[in-house]
């Protein structure tokens, strides 16, 4: 047996030596290892009797050899602290100075209200920018891809195109006949109450026709689009990324915006100012029944004035923006769809994050034609 192996297999074993001074000095030697320390569990009992009294010495010059459990178990007898009298190897010294380490508490970064507000309107405005960034990179491809497809008319996805205007806008003529019926008629009967007090009914004509026309049909017709179409638009394009069928798109060389992304704009972009001068069909007819029924006011006299009351260029201006909500409805449906994760919670809330962007989008561009042509188009 070599010197070396025989210093490791030395027992562990703790002295007490009384000094000239009268203080008493605790000498460990032996080989402090793990492998001998478990056949010795009552000399850690004897560390921590002696680490009780603050004013004793120790002495480890004389340890052979020390390993990180060795030193562990110490450094737990000692009560998790080295002692103020303490000799020992310099090459032992590391072995306690990381389990102080490991002990020492990490410092909690308390932040104040202010900062937390800052922190989160900063991130904020980071995924804003982020996600602008990308809707403008979007249109950008779209752009792109329509002069592709106008030096190659033979790649234009016409079956696509066909089966978004049918899913967008004739599935839609329900819902949007019978929410703009019912808006015309409620609105139609406020005014009423309010005209008869000044004898002016006759103007009814001119309230339902310039606030449907150019505001109410459609804002309403988009607002249903984004909801119904919009959201089916966003999930369809995010079961498509949870089945992999986006991947087997990219592997067979097919692009996912020619494909996918240009037959939606095309088609909400065409089917949504048709879509609005059909709402507003509806609310006006309403807004025409409900006025024969209040005001007596007879439906021939109702036709007969609603084009003196309502210039063509309040139909062109509602007919124009329709068709830019279309464009920003089928992008941000595209946007948030292609941000789906394969999973469901993320399918549920892009989805929900689609239509609400979608909807305040089309709130915040019809303000913008609202002041753009406030002076345009009154009577």
């Amino acid at each position: 047996m070599t010197d070396t192996t025989a210093n490791l297999n030395l027992r562990p074993a703790l002295e007490i030596i009384k000094q000239d001074s009268g203080q008493r000095l605790v000498k460990l030697t032996g080989s402090w290892l793990l492998r001998n320390l478990v056949k010795l569990p009552e000399l850690n009992q004897k560390i921590g009797s002696y680490a009780a009294d603050k004013n004793i010495q120790w002495d480890m010059n004389s340890v052979e050899a020390l390993d990180s459990a060795g030193a562990l178990i110490i450094w737990k007898a000692w009560g998790r602290r080295i002692p103020a009298a303490l000799q020992m190897k310099p090459e032992h010294q590391h072995l306690f100075d990381r389990c102080q380490a490991a002990e020492a508490p990490k410092p909690q970064q308390v932040s104040s209200k202010s900062s937390r507000a800052i922190k989160y309107t900063h991130q904020l405005l980071t995924t804003f920018r982020d996600q602008l960034l990308q809707l403008v990179a979007l249109l950008g491809q779209l752009v792109l891809d329509i002069g592709y497809l106008v030096l190659h008319p033979g790649d234009i996805p016409w079956p696509e195109i066909s089966i978004t205007i049918y899913q967008s806008g004739v599935r839609a003529l329900g819902i949007t006949a019978l929410v703009g019926f019912l808006i015309g008629i409620v609105l139609s009967y406020l005014s009423a109450l309010q005209l008869k007090i000044f004898g002016a009914e006759i103007y009814i004509i001119d309230i339902l026709g310039l606030s449907v026309i150019r505001e109410l049909g459609p804002l309403l017709a988009a607002i249903l689009v984004a909801g119904r179409s919009g959201s089916a638009m966003t999930a369809e394009i995010g079961i498509m990324r949870v089945t992999e069928e986006l991947d087997a798109l990219s592997a067979m060389g097919i692009s996912h915006s020619l494909r996918l992304i240009l037959p939606k704009v095309m088609a909400l972009t065409i089917v949504l100012p048709l879509l609005s001068v059909w709402t507003s069909a509806m609310a006006l007819i309403g807004g025409m029944f409900s006025a024969q029924a209040t005001l007596d006011i007879s439906y021939q006299q109702f036709l007969l004035k609603l084009p003196d009351a309502v210039p063509l260029t309040n139909f062109v201006i509602g007919f124009g923006k329709s068709a830019v909500f279309g464009l920003m409805i089928a992008l941000i449906a595209c946007h948030f769809g292609f941000r789906i994760k394969p999973n469901t919670e993320s399918l549920g809330n892009e989805t929900t994050n689609s239509v609400v962007a979608a909807i305040t989008v089309v709130i915040m561009v019809d303000a913008v034609f609202a002041i753009m042509f406030m002076d345009i188009g009154m009577p």
